[in-house]
This record gives C-alpha cells, sequence and structure tokens, in this order.
C-alpha cells in the first residue's frame, strides 16, 4: 500500500466493515475524487500506523469506527487527546448506534463530530461532503 506524501490531503478511516468502507470510499469519489481514503481495520493498527507517520504526513481528518475491535473509538479517542502534533486534526466518530450516551463521550474526548453510519447511499454521500468540511 503507498501512502501519500508531504502536503497531501488524505483521510485515515479505521473501519472494520469492509462494506461501510466501500460505501464511504465510493462516496469520496463521488463528492471529491482527488481526495485519498485510507482504510485500516482495526484500532491497534490504526494506533500503529498514526505513531509511524512523520508531522508533514499526518492525516487531514481521522474517522473512526465506534465499535472498532482491539480499541474501539473512545479508547482511540482518550490515547490520542494529549498528543500535540494531532491537536488541530479533526477527530469523527462514526457508529451504527446513535446511543447519547457514546456521542457523549466521545464529543468529551474531543471528537469533532459523532455520526450515525447511514443505510443508503444518498446519505453516504451527504457524509462524505459533511466530513469534506472539516478539511
Amino acid at each position: 500500500m503507498q501512502f501519500p506524501g508531504h502536503a497531501t490531503r488524505f483521510i485515515v478511516l479505521a473501519e472494520d466493515d469492509h462494506d461501510d468502507q466501500e460505501m464511504l470510499q465510493f462516496a469520496f469519489r463521488e463528492v471529491d475524487p482527488q481526495m485519498r481514503l485510507i482504510c485500516l481495520p482495526n484500532g491497534k493498527k490504526f494506533m500503529n500506523w498514526l505513531g509511524e507517520r512523520p508531522d508533514d504526513a499526518l492525516p487531514s481528518v481521522i474517522v473512526l469506527d465506534y465499535n472498532l475491535p482491539e480499541l474501539n473509538g473512545a479508547e482511540i479517542m482518550q490515547l490520542l487527546g494529549p498528543d500535540e502534533r494531532l491537536r488541530n486534526i479533526p477527530k469523527i466518530i462514526w457508529s451504527t448506534s446513535n446511543s447519547p450516551v457514546f456521542r457523549s463521550i466521545c464529543m468529551d474526548l474531543g471528537a469533532s463530530d459523532y455520526i450515525a453510519k447511514p443505510s443508503d447511499l444518498a446519505s453516504y454521500i451527504a457524509i462524505a461532503r459533511h466530513i469534506l468540511s472539516f478539511m
């Protein structure tokens, strides 16, 4: 897998559901064909990948599934909180759950938004536009 280099805008998605990955990739291609989306399948792989990124190759936006294996979205948000180099990168949680409790936890941990996963293509495209608005 080739990763973007210096000054390349891209989004990293930590998501274990292959269908959700594909739908979001499709939605981003529809909204902004130049936007790169890098997908990682679990919380630990995401944290390892992020830890290896030099400062000039960090993502423009981080999107985390709340229910990731190994480390969930809230646990990742807790780990990212003290990292100064990530402070200005928007972090968005998305989840199949529309739980106000989960939303509150994630927002208190510094998430820029908490989005319920959609069930139709038009909603995926609207979410892709919304995520891009954070850049």
